[in-house]
């Protein structure tokens, strides 16, 4: 092919020839005759366009006339219309090559071109080596970047910017996706409800502890964005603490053969407190755990007896797999770059973000625009979800309208900035605690109204709603659970028909 050798030539030191003394740099990765047989299968069969166009970008190509060409095909097969040579030249223009004009150049490249059966090779190979010339250019970023680090940055945050840069080339323009087989499909459906009756609980999620819960979710589904919503003093984070808490304690593994940890029941817990100190989360789970009041702790108010069961709980909990990430101000990329970290330093199986709205966008965003920025927020944990193949459990905060009803039992509507949370959770339940409304509304003693209040205030006592709202693939509906304020711990609820007879 002389005459594209020309144009090769032409364009510039494409393939590196000269003498050994001459240049003294590398040429970036490319392959010119991969791109060269891939837009020339393309010109003479516009099917071969179909088997690349999912994942191969114009910017993949190395060669600047490589990348109008294909640019220029695809606008055309797109909109149902045939490329060639000839519809296309009419895009590119008349220009001198080196003693070959682009018509002459597209002509030679269709008489020459392979077999469409070989196009998605040859797409596979323009596609790699593009991600090479791109892993050059962020390592030469993340050099100029140490060298010339500006005041303020952190060689923590270069780390994480170059981790979301690196994920970004991953999974731009994957080709391992696609359509699969619905027999494949049912294949994993059939395996995940096997795996559901050997787990105790027989769930086919990972158990939170809480048996009515479980029922009516079936335990923490992999790859769902779990909302736990409430207002201040409902207890969300609580719960969620004690979700998490419960998983990471009931976590055992099995060891495959590659010396890898297979997860069998509960699980690895990664929780990111953007609230609370890691300090103040564990003293809220060493209280649940010992049955020591949370407040008794903090001020060092316990006996000899109390101090005994903190140390044994303490001495309990050393092993369990459960990680705090205590960072405020993170942003969504930081965050998912912290939880792959975490997902291939130490494995994931569950991971927790208290609360959203502490939560920041990767670009900084004026006040008028925390809207979009919560909906980058809320896709960022689903996909997140979606990639690590793991459970997440937001928590966010519920707008004061829920104040100014009589029932003040949360809706979907009163979700902050609802459209984007609700509609990218897959599960969405509120906490709810009419006991913590009815203290404060507490009538003079003697009357007959305080008789109604005390006679209520028996009924809700050390009661909790957790209200489930949505629910993608279950039913919704209302599970009441036991609450201890004092050490800020949700259980199951003992039931009469749960109660041993009574003789």
């Amino acid at each position: 092919m002389p005459a594209v050798e020309n144009i090769v030539g032409r364009i510039g030191l494409l393939q590196g020839q000269g003498s050994s003394a001459e240049p003294k740099f590398r040429v970036a990765p490319h392959n010119i005759e991969a791109e060269q047989a891939l837009l020339g299968a393309i010109l003479v069969n516009n099917d071969a366009f179909d088997r690349v166009s999912d994942f191969l970008l114009p910017e993949h190509f190395s060669e600047e006339l490589h990348r109008r060409v294909y640019d220029v095909a695809s606008q055309l097969i797109r909109a149902g219309k045939i490329a060639t040579p000839i519809t296309l030249k009419t895009f590119l223009g008349e220009h001198d090559l080196g003693g070959i004009t682009i018509p002459q150049y597209l002509a030679r490249l269709a008489a020459e071109a392979t077999t469409v059966i070989n196009a998605e090779d040859y797409g596979r190979t323009v596609y790699d080596l593009a991600l090479r010339r791109h892993l050059i250019l962020i390592g030469e970023d993340i050099v100029n970047a140490a060298y010339d680090a500006p005041v303020g940055a952190t060689p923590r945050g270069q780390i994480e910017d170059a981790e979301r840069k690196l994920y970004q080339v991953a999974e731009s323009g994957r080709y391992d996706g696609g359509f699969q087989r619905f027999s494949d499909a049912l294949t994993t459906a059939v395996d995940m409800a096997a795996k559901a009756w050997e787990r105790d609980g027989r769930l086919s999620g990972i158990a939170s502890g809480l048996t009515d819960l479980d029922r009516m979710m079936g335990g923490l589904q992999a790859s769902d964005l779990v909302i736990i919503a409430g207002r201040p003093g409902m207890g969300k984070t609580a719960l969620a603490t004690n979700i998490a808490f419960n998983i990471a304690k009931a976590y055992e593994f099995e060891v495959r053969a590659d010396g890898s940890h297979a997860t069998v029941n509960g699980g690895v817990v990664g929780f990111f407190s953007l609230e609370m100190s890691a300090e103040q989360l564990a003293t809220r789970i060493i209280s649940e755990q010992s049955g020591v009041a949370s407040y008794k702790i903090r001020r060092g108010d316990i006996s000899e007896n109390d101090f005994g069961h903190i140390s044994a709980a303490a001495q309990d909990m050393q092993s369990i797999p459960f990680y705090i990430d205590q960072t405020g101000g993170l942003s969504i990329a930081q965050l998912t770059a912290r939880a792959r970290r975490l997902k291939r330093q130490r494995g994931l199986d569950v991971l927790v973000v208290d609360y959203l709205q502490l939560l920041s966008g990767s670009r900084n965003r004026g006040g008028d625009n925390r809207v979009q920025e919560m909906t980058e927020i809320t896709t960022g944990l689903k996909a997140l979800a979606k990639e690590m193949n793991v459970p997440v459990v937001a928590l966010s905060q519920l707008s004061r309208q829920v104040e100014s009803r009589d029932d003040k039992r949360p809706q979907l509507s009163d979700l902050r900035e609802s459209g984007s949370i609700e509609q990218d959770a897959d599960v969405v339940m509120f906490v709810f605690r009419e006991e913590y409304y009815l203290k404060n509304k507490q009538p003079r003693e003697g009357t007959e109204e305080f008789l109604t209040w005390q006679a209520d205030m028996e009924r809700v006592h050390g009661r909790a709603e957790v209200i489930i709202g949505k629910q993608r693939h279950g039913p919704t509906g209302t599970v009441e659970l036991a609450f201890e304020a004092e050490m800020t711990r949700f259980s199951n609820l003992a039931r009469e028909d749960n109660l041993p007879v009574r003789l």
